[in-house]
Parts: structure tokens; C-alpha cells; sequence
């Protein structure tokens, strides 16, 4: 199958989850042997129009970023390339929605994998795209029901999850030094507080716990552990690699998800898969939730002392290192979603 991602920006440019995700489908794709390309704003140096890396073959529209001049020609680049199917994303939406009017005119079908709206965008676009695209593929119910509020119909939106390397999971050793964990980039989203503060209410209980991530709220969320006196059984391991993540997960008994916004809930998913329980703040902007309801290894709460009786209660439940629940989150999983959006798309 030939398939032509859409996307002005690369991780090259500046790596996001969105980005993020396209090249792991882009790459996953290219590993199962099909035919990608992804038209895009040049991020390598030199004159070639051209660049390939790990199975992707990356063709500059553009030398400069300028969303409207990648849409200008975006046209004519996907009729030279002549794929079966086009995934776009869709911030900006200027070009995605230049790829959609290019595959009414006999091209080919256009999926336009939405990760969320982006407060740069033009909003007037939004609803355009919603109903041009032939599938819309979102990362969690609560995108899709954005988009569905832009005016797309419900029935071409489908959820398709982040995934997880499900043999990273298993290969990992636990580490065992801790009972709580969090881990996010600390930012003004992050709301560690709320975890702090139901550990701290649990104050002459047994246990210790991890804070992973970095950011600019660093050194507030230490004094805040430093005034709530817990400081010394909380430790704050800044930023590690995906494979030190994974093993404190697999040894670690409770991940507390209190961010306040979360397009998707990366780290929960990641967690989960390792065995932890998830308990996870409701939050109106964050789609945790989503990944933790009906589940006896999950729990809901809407405060720190909810969170701190949450805590507490799920203490019998067994210690695991992985849970089969996740399966369907793994990289191969995902992957034949897309796969499968595309062929319902009319793709060979």
C-alpha cells in the first residue's frame, strides 16, 4: 500500500505527541513493508528534495514552514505521488483541508488523524475539515466528541488509542523502590498537588513514592512537598528514559494521574500495561478517565482525601508487573487500526 502522511512539521522541528505519533505510524507502516512518504516542510540540510530514514522517505513541499504556501502546493504534490491513501493531521488545518478538496477532484481518500484543537488554529477551519475528511481518527472518545461538535458525523470519527511496546513491557525488570508514582512533564497542567497533598493526608502510613518529569513547575511542587513535610519519602527523579519509566511502572503498586489536561494519558497507559492500578482525578480537559472506567485495577476520584481513601483501598489488590487487559494497546494493535480505516477508505 502507498501511503502519503501530510504534515508541514516533523518531530525534527520540534518533537510533540502529535508529531510523535504520526512518525510511530509512519515508521510502523514502513516496517510492515508498505510505501510511505511524508510530504512535508524540509528539516534536513542541503539541496535534495528528498530524505529517507528508517523506512520513511521524507519529501520537502517546502523549504520554509509557511502553512499556506504547503497547502498552495500540497495538490499537485500528492497527484505526482499518487497514493492510495492520505494521513493528514489536522493542525494546521489549512493544508489537511487542501488535501481533502485535492482527493474530491479523483484523488485519493484522506484519514485525518486528529490529536487535539491547537489554540494557534483558525477556528473557522475546524468545522470545514470535520466534514471534508472522507475518516477522522481520534486518540480518545473525549477528542472525538470535539470533533464531533465542529460538525463532523460521528459514525466517520474513530477512536484509535496511543500504543505501547508491549515487549519493552515485558522485558523490563521492576524496580521496587516505591508504592506511588506520578510522572508527567511538570507543567502548569501537571497538578501534582493533589497528589502530594492524599499523600500527606496518609501521613503515618508505610509507603514511598516517585515523582518523574521535569518542567517549570519543578521547584514549586518540591516546596510543596518540602511544606507538606513529606519531602523526605517523596523522590523527585526528573526526567528518564522511556526504559527506567517502564521498570519503576513494573515495580511500583498505584500511578496517580491528577493532570488537568491530557489529550491522552501517555504515561497512565504505559503504567497500566506495567500493572499498576490507575487512579485517575476527573478532570473535565483530560480523557484519563476513558482508560480506567469499568476496571477493577482502576478507580475515579475528584479530590486529594478521595485519592488518599482510593489509596488505601486498593492496597489488597495484587502486585503485578503487567497486566493482559492492555494487550489491544500494543504498537501491532494500533497500527492494524489504522490499517484497517485505510482499506475501509477504499485503500488496496
Amino acid at each position: 500500500m502507498r501511503v502519503a502522511f501530510v504534515s508541514l512539521f516533523t518531530p525534527e522541528h520540534g518533537d510533540t505527541p502529535a508529531r510523535a505519533r504520526t512518525r510511530r505510524t509512519a515508521a510502523g507502516l514502513a516496517a510492515r513493508g508498505h510505501d510511505v512518504t511524508w510530504l512535508c516542510a524540509r528539516w534536513w540540510g542541503g539541496e535534495v528534495a528528498t530524505f529517507e530514514t528508517d523506512g520513511i522517505t521524507y519529501r520537502s513541499v517546502v523549504v520554509d514552514p509557511s502553512p499556506a504556501a504547503f497547502a498552495t502546493r500540497l495538490p499537485a504534490a500528492v497527484r505526482r505521488l499518487d497514493p492510495d491513501v492520505v494521513h493528514a493531521v489536522n493542525s494546521p488545518p489549512m493544508p489537511a483541508l487542501a488535501t481533502t478538496l485535492a482527493g474530491r477532484l479523483r484523488g485519493p481518500p484522506v484519514l485525518v488523524d486528529w490529536w487535539r484543537d491547537h489554540p494557534a488554529d483558525s477556528r473557522r477551519l475546524y468545522p470545514l475539515l470535520s466534514r471534508a475528511a472522507d475518516a477522522v481518527s481520534a486518540p480518545s472518545r473525549t477528542t472525538k466528541t470535539r470533533i464531533r461538535e465542529h460538525g463532523a458525523d460521528g459514525s466517520a470519527v474513530r477512536v484509535i488509542p496511543e500504543s505501547v511496546d508491549l515487549d519493552l513491557v515485558a522485558e523490563a525488570e521492576p524496580d521496587g523502590r516505591f508504592d506511588a508514582v506520578y510522572s508527567r512533564r511538570l507543567d502548569r497542567h501537571a497538578n501534582v498537588e493533589t497528589f502530594l497533598l492524599a499523600l500527606a493526608e496518609r501521613r503515618g502510613g508505610d509507603w514511598t513514592a516517585a515523582v518523574i518529569g521535569d518542567g517549570p513547575e519543578r521547584d514549586r511542587i518540591e516546596s510543596t512537598a518540602a511544606d507538606l513535610r513529606i519531602d523526605d519519602r517523596v523522590a523527585f527523579l526528573g526526567d528518564l528514559p522511556l526504559d527506567e519509566r517502564v521498570s519503576v511502572f513494573k515495580g511500583t503498586h498505584v500511578f496517580a494521574q491528577t493532570a488537568s489536561w491530557e489529550t491522552f494519558p501517555t504515561e497512565l497507559l504505559w503504567a497500566l500495561a506495567c500493572g499498576c492500578v490507575g487512579l485517575v482525578e476527573y478532570q473535565a480537559d483530560s480523557s484519563a478517565h476513558e482508560l480506567v472506567e469499568g476496571r477493577e485495577r482502576g478507580r475515579l476520584v475528584t479530590s486529594p482525601a478521595e485519592l488518599a481513601d482510593a489509596i488505601d483501598a486498593v492496597a489488597d489488590l495484587e502486585r503485578l508487573s503487567s497486566d493482559p487487559g492492555f494487550e489491544t494497546y500494543g504498537e501491532d494493535a494500533v497500527l492494524d487500526e489504522y490499517v484497517e480505516v485505510y482499506r475501509d477508505l477504499g485503500a488496496v
